[in-house]
C-alpha cells in the first residue's frame, strides 16, 4: 500500500477527535510530500536539525510536532516554527523553550514526558518530579510556554496487559495533574501516548494523540 493509503487506513480506525502525528523521522522528503498530497499535515521528527532542514523545504502549513528527546542547545533551531514539544522533562529544557518562544514573540506548547516503561533507557519524569517543576517559582515565572498535556512511551514489548498499564499510569497520571494545577486551565487536555504497534491499545485507554510511523511510512531506514 502507498503511504497515501496507509494514513487512510489509519484514520478509519482512529475517532476524529484523536490527533494522528505521521513520525516522518528518517524519511526523505519524497515520502513526506506524499503523506501532504494525501492532505495529512501534522508530521512528527526527533531530531532537531533534520526538522530544521525539512521545514525550509516544505509548505509552511504543515504543523510539525517534535517527539525525540531534546538538548537545550537545539531547541533554538526549531523554536520558530514547532507546533508541540511532545517529551519536555526538565525544567532546565522549559527554560530554554521559554527564552526561545519570547525570542520568537510567540508562545510554545509542550507536554511533559513521564517514564512508564520498564525499560531504563526511556527518559521522563514521575510525578513527584513533574510536582516540583509546576510548583516552582520558576516555573510560575515563564509566561511564553504552555504545558498541554502529559507524554509517554510504553514498554517494547507484546505483553499487552503490561501496555495497557503503563497507559493508564499515564492516563492516571494526567488526570491527578489536572486536578491539582490544571483544573481552570482548558488547555491542559493532551495525552499523546501509543505508536505503531500498541496504538489500538492507547485508543482504548483515552489517548488524545498518537505518534505513528512504520505502519504510514514502512519500516526505518
Amino acid at each position: 500500500m502507498s503511504i497515501a493509503e496507509n494514513i487512510q487506513k489509519i484514520k478509519k480506525e482512529i475517532p476524529e477527535s484523536i490527533t494522528l502525528v505521521a513520525v516522518s523521522k528518517t524519511k526523505p522528503i519524497e515520502d513526506l510530500k506524499e503523506a501532504i498530497n494525501a492532505n495529512h499535515l501534522i508530521l512528527g521528527e526527533n531530531k532537531a536539525l533534520e526538522l530544521r532542514d525539512k521545514h525550509e523545504v516544505l509548505p509552511a502549513k504543515i504543523q510539525w510536532h517534535y517527539i525525540g528527546h531534546l538538548q537545550t542547545n537545539k531547541v533554538k533551531y526549531i523554536a520558530p516554527f514547532v507546533h508541540l514539544f511532545h517529551a519536555v522533562d526538565s525544567l532546565k529544557l522549559i527554560k530554554e523553550i521559554n527564552k526561545q518562544a519570547v525570542i520568537n514573540n510567540r508562545t510554545i506548547n509542550y507536554l511533559l514526558q513521564f517514564h512508564i516503561a520498564e525499560e531504563e533507557s526511556k527518559f521522563g519524569l514521575d510525578l513527584e518530579e513533574a510536582k516540583q517543576i509546576i510548583e516552582s517559582e520558576t516555573y510560575k515565572e515563564l509566561k511564553n510556554v504552555q504545558c498541554v498535556g502529559v507524554m509517554g512511551m510504553a514498554t517494547y514489548t507484546n505483553n499487552e496487559e503490561q501496555i495497557r498499564k503503563e497507559f493508564k499510569e499515564l492516563k492516571n497520571t494526567f488526570n491527578l495533574l489536572k486536578e491539582k494545577h490544571f483544573s481552570n486551565d482548558l488547555n491542559f487536555k493532551e495525552i499523546s501516548m501509543g505508536m505503531t504497534n500498541d496504538y489500538k491499545i492507547a485508543i482504548e485507554e483515552g489517548t488524545t494523540i498518537l505518534r505513528i510511523g512504520s505502519l504510514i511510512f514502512g519500516e526505518r531506514n
